[in-house]
């Protein structure tokens, strides 16, 4: 698998992990990342990211989001 399809890969898991964790759809877990631009992110630290587990991932991401627009809503969480 090429790295830009392990990105992808990733990409789509952490939406899908964001979604179950944080209770939200998988439309607003996409609208939210898009609002801050998270898959850039994630495309960007990847090699650091797949050395971690989704959760460790995921962690990072919300603490990304929460300095991108300020506090997280009390949707996440």
């Amino acid at each position: 698998m090429s790295e830009k399809s392990e990105i992808t890969f990733m990409q789509a898991r952490i939406v899908r992990l964001a979604s179950e964790e944080w209770h939200l759809s998988i439309d607003k877990v996409i609208e939210l990342f898009q609002e801050v631009d998270v898959l850039g992110y994630i495309e960007k630290c990847y090699g650091i990211f797949h050395c971690e587990g989704d959760e460790a991932v995921l962690e990072d991401i919300a603490e990304f989001i929460e300095i991108k627009r300020g506090k997280i809503n009390a949707e996440i969480g």
